[in-house]
């Protein structure tokens, strides 16, 4: 680490009394959950600390920092983040603010650099987040400033996996590879079909919903059923037919593991067909006997399938339709949506392009389907706050009791896509960060 800071401390006492019994907010075993969680300031602030300031986040795909000084700027929770290509190859991520008076460092959402100045005195930082210099040098140095002491706040740790970058601001957090635990299993389906990898394509189209954070996230762990009713008349307008049937395969599953889940069935394309492109439906058809070759015939099946996944808290995608997103929370009533287009590097061109064109016209800010998505999103997070309507709970309980023992899928395995096992398991996994002092308090699941 650049900086002598002391690092967070993940073991203060709770701050807010209304969260003393956090255990009446999520009821797993009934199938109910309070309204509150959505609305209330006190819990929005404790998820700052308990969530977002000790998971693994999303940072970025390591096609956007291909070279040394390469950089992309993201947040993590509401904290400004850098991250940057080091010359020796690693990646490395920092507070995006100047520890002198706390300016932003970099304006920029994507670049090469050799280092970085603040606008407002001056102090420059390499790409290695060490302090170089500062404008009146002499001044500082007369009052025996040590620059060896003010660099910039590293982010505790940051790794990758087959390309998705993420970090962690705690550095007791255990590695990546645990906390994605099997969930692995499942991302290779998106991450590794050909063994040629993945790239982001189009840049990063960035839009603001009314809405609170995990609203997005718990729709894309496991809400199916939503598709047939809310998104029917787009699907019908791509595909020229409904959508009624969406998830009633024999063959669907909701998967979770630790709090991430993924919902599908074995369909192969159901995704990839909503863009209405027999071209890109024809990719997936000609690739899927080298993904079985790779990854055996049922994952193979998936690539393309009727799906959606999200990885806790605030990262998800939808294989198929390839888009990627980040739900970052700006206060429990608003979200910037960060959404990228993912696609494999060994496609042609015209598919990449079709691909991204996909994403335009499905999931961006004027898409057919997020349009739908976005209005329900907004109207669930307002009416919440209701002083009356917010002590009502929420139910949660389809698919109790479908938890079934699957010969190839790892992780808690649920039949039906239409099913809320993926969102109990989601919020049983908010509920153990929040109440948990440690990681050595986090149960696996």
């Amino acid at each position: 680490m650049c900086t002598d800071e002391k690092v967070i401390n993940f073991k203060r006492p709770r701050q807010q009394a209304a969260l003393e019994d956090l255990d009446q907010y999520i009821n797993i075993a009934e199938g109910r959950m309070s309204r509150k969680v959505f609305w209330e300031r006190d819990i929005y602030e404790q998820e700052l600390e308990k969530i977002f300031s000790r998971a693994w986040l999303f940072l970025g795909h390591t096609s956007q920092i291909p070279k040394a000084g390469d950089y992309v700027t993201t947040s993590m929770g509401e904290d400004d983040v850098l991250v940057v290509r080091q010359k020796d190859g690693a990646v490395k991520a920092f507070l995006n603010t100047c520890p002198h008076r706390g300016n932003r460092l970099c304006f920029s959402e994507v670049g090469t650099a050799r280092g970085f100045i603040c606008n407002y005195h001056g102090w420059s930082f390499g790409i290695d987040g060490a302090l170089r210099g500062m404008h009146e040098s002499a001044a500082y140095e007369a009052s025996g400033f040590d620059k060896s002491k003010h660099g910039l706040h590293e982010v505790a740790q940051v790794d990758s996996y087959k390309g998705l970058i993420f970090g962690t601001l705690d550095p007791t957090a255990p590695s990546l590879k645990e906390y994605l635990g099997d969930f692995a299993w499942y991302l290779d389906t998106l991450l590794d079909m050909d063994g040629e990898g993945t790239e982001f394509i189009g840049g990063c189209v960035k839009s603001v919903m009314k809405c609170n954070w995990k609203f997005g996230a718990e729709n894309f762990v496991g809400d199916i059923m939503h598709a047939g009713w809310t998104h029917d008349s787009a699907a019908q307008a791509m595909l020229g037919g409904s959508v009624g049937e969406l998830g009633k395969a024999p063959d669907s599953y909701h998967v979770n593991v630790n709090g991430h889940g993924w919902e599908f069935n074995l369909d192969k394309v159901g995704n990839t067909a909503t863009f209405g492109d027999k071209e890109v439906r024809k990719y997936i058809h000609e690739i899927q006997p080298k993904v079985a070759e790779r990854l055996g015939h049922t994952r193979s099946m998936m690539i393309g399938s009727v799906s959606s996944a999200t990885i806790f808290p605030n990262m998800s995608f939808l294989p198929g339709q390839n888009t990627f997103r980040v739900w970052q929370p700006r206060g429990p009533g608003e979200i910037e949506l960060h959404t990228w287009t993912l696609v494999n590097k060994s496609a042609p061109d015209d598919i990449k392009e079709r691909y991204r064109r996909g994403t335009m016209i499905t999931f961006s800010p004027s898409g057919v389907f997020e349009m739908d998505d976005g209005e329900n999103f907004e109207y669930s997070t307002r009416t919440n706050r209701g002083r009356v309507t917010r002590e009502q709970d929420l139910f949660l309980g389809l698919g109790m009791g479908s938890k079934i023992d699957h010969p190839e899928f790892p992780g808690n395995v649920f039949q039906g896509q239409i099913n809320e096992a993926n969102q109990r398991a989601y919020y049983q996994r908010w509920l153990d960060f929040m109440k948990a002092e440690s990681w050595d308090d986090l149960p696996q699941r």
